[in-house]
């Protein structure tokens, strides 16, 4: 074989496997898809920190945010409710560019429901975007005249005549102390600010407890991306 023969061969299986990797690159590539719960790192304001204190598990200790992924005419959007704003229909691009990591990366991660709770995903974004509007709840009350992120998530599935052994989540009484069973300073002047009391033990949920879920498994990460 000729110098220029094993040049022109060598050069077409380079070609043949660079082809080959970016075929596999594309079939591995992430796909949200609809009902896709997207947990979120929102920062480190006294307040998103204060959440991550009070509501850690063994299983996920640093998600303040949560929202569930809808597509729409071929676009993409987050169903949340989040504050200042509250329920909202909001543009996946704009949910992953709330924060980011040093690298430009968005802290955010996506869990997928189990496939039993796929047939109940449609009546939950229905729920949620009848909703549209509703103010945020700043003060974490279990009621029906606004809501947080994990409260509308959670009754996008419990509102569905689901039996409660059956909801994807849990539920639990809430806590706004710290180790020492005492008040932490930051929810005390929260509170304060908004002339109301603290909900200690109040049943409620948040976005660690929701990651925890054995219903759930987790499918991508955008920080790693």
């Amino acid at each position: 074989m000729t110098l220029r023969l094993k040049q022109t061969y060598l050069l077409f299986i380079a070609s043949l496997v660079l082809i080959s990797c970016n075929s596999n690159k594309n079939t591995t590539a992430f796909k949200l898809k609809q009902g896709d719960l997207l947990f979120q790192n929102t920062g480190t304001s006294d307040v998103a920190n204060a959440i991550k204190d009070v509501t850690a598990t063994s299983l996920s200790k640093n998600y303040s945010h949560v929202g569930i992924a809808m597509q729409k005419d071929d676009q993409w959007f987050v169903v949340e409710a989040y504050p200042k704003i509250g329920v909202s229909q909001t543009s996946l691009k704009t949910f992953l560019d709330r924060n980011k990591n040093k690298l430009n990366k968005s802290q955010t991660t996506v869990a997928r429901l189990d496939s039993i709770y796929q047939p109940y995903i449609a009546k939950a974004l229905d729920y949620g975007i009848e909703r549209l509007n509703t103010p945020y709840d700043d003060v974490f009350l279990w009621d029906d005249t606004s809501y947080y992120c994990s409260e509308l998530v959670y009754k996008m599935f419990s509102t569905q005549n689901l039996a409660k052994a059956a909801i994807p989540f849990l539920t639990h009484p809430m806590t706004f102390n710290d180790s020492t069973g005492h008040p932490m300073p930051s929810w005390i002047t929260y509170y304060k600010t908004r002339n109301q009391p603290i909900p200690e033990g109040i049943e409620g949920t948040n976005p660690n407890l929701m990651a925890s879920s054995p219903h759930i498994t987790f499918v991508h990460d955008y920080e790693q991306e």
